[in-house]
């Protein structure tokens, strides 16, 4: 009798689909489970390989899958798109999913621990606030000025706005000002949420001894740093800093053909979160380097013939791969010597 070695599960909210084959191929379970009896399911087969795609909740599935001897691969579901043969359906993709993990060039993502998702929700709840901020902001500013009041930009100018309001500006009708105090009261909420939450990655990143490390590397402070930790839970899974960079998305974007190279802008592919916080670290060491000088020539020589914003996405990139470097190798930072760059 054959026995399942391959299983691609597709996961769902309440029915999830399984799809087995042998070690030859055949095809021996082909069904449906109900969430409630997955654990159940699988505690009753053999240890074996279970592909599933990277998406919600699949993290979770994976530490119980591999609680219970399993080996489990989760695949971006991007790299899993071209295995479907025909249709969209359960089945389908619960046989793309099994067909997928066995190919022996596929690009996995590494299963989180509820620590690393823990920091990243920290980091997504602090996204969202820090967007509703804006949002409530946004709103005062465009509602007072149906009324003709306007303020500088900036917080400060946000801050002369509700001081109007709150003492009684008489341009501002009494149902207008009832609607800006409750905007204003859930700015103020939203601010010291987004105080309490810089405390509690601070708290994270300080625990950290690679954040710590990473923390040391010019233009990353403890946010970025804590992120990078929590993003990339086995820094070995790039074999090099590029790959890396790559998967942050910080690469030239290629449509290249008959051996002539076409390369544009960055692919914007991969992690947006961690690529817009490099940049913008990178930015603040390109300012600084403008205003009191740098030990580094090629950043130099790099401003001098290209714009700001390019040469801030290749220094992120650059930064991409110091990163991987400290992270896989152990490393700390070191200085450019002058030198030696020179």
């Amino acid at each position: 009798m054959s026995t399942v070695t391959t299983i691609g599960l597709d996961i769902a909210k309440s029915v999830f689909q399984v799809h087995g084959i042998s070690a030859t191929g055949e095809v021996l379970i082909r069904r449906q489970v109900r969430r409630g009896q997955v654990l159940k399911f699988f505690a009753g087969l053999p240890p074996c390989l279970i592909g599933i795609e990277a998406c919600a909740s699949a993290h979770h599935w994976s530490r119980e899958l591999q609680s219970l001897g399993h080996e489990v691969k989760l695949m971006p579901p991007a790299y899993v798109k071209p295995y479907v043969k025909r249709q969209k359906n359960d089945m389908a993709d619960a046989e793309a999913i099994c067909e997928a993990v066995t190919r022996p060039t596929m690009r996995f993502v590494e299963t989180k621990t509820c620590e690393q998702q823990s920091i990243l929700m920290l980091h997504r709840v602090r996204l969202m606030q820090m967007r509703q901020r804006t949002m409530h902001t946004n709103a005062i500013r465009a509602h007072l000025a149906e009324f003709g009041v306007v303020a500088k930009i900036g917080r400060e100018g946000v801050d002369e706005l509700l001081l109007l309001v709150r003492d009684g500006d008489e341009r501002i009708p009494e149902l207008a000002r009832a609607c800006i105090l409750a905007l204003a009261e859930q700015l103020v909420l939203i601010k010291r949420q987004i105080l309490e939450m810089d405390r509690r990655i601070t708290v994270c990143h300080r625990a950290s001894e690679v954040s710590r490390r990473l923390a040391e590397i010019p233009g990353v402070g403890p946010l970025l740093a804590s992120a990078l930790v929590a993003h990339v839970p086995n820094p070995k899974a790039f074999s090099s800093g590029r790959n890396l960079a790559a998967w942050i998305g910080l690469v030239p974007k290629q449509n290249s053909s008959g051996g002539k190279e076409r390369l544009g802008g960055v692919t914007k592919q991969g992690n947006r979160y961690l690529r817009s916080m490099l940049t913008v670290g990178a930015l603040a060491v390109i300012r600084y380097a403008q205003r009191h000088g740098t030990r580094r020539p090629w950043l130099v020589h790099l401003l001098a013939r290209r714009a700001t914003k390019v040469a801030a996405v290749a220094l992120a990139n650059k930064m991409a791969r110091m990163v991987w470097a400290i992270m896989a190798k152990g490393e700390r930072y070191r200085e450019p010597v002058v030198g030696q760059a020179a």
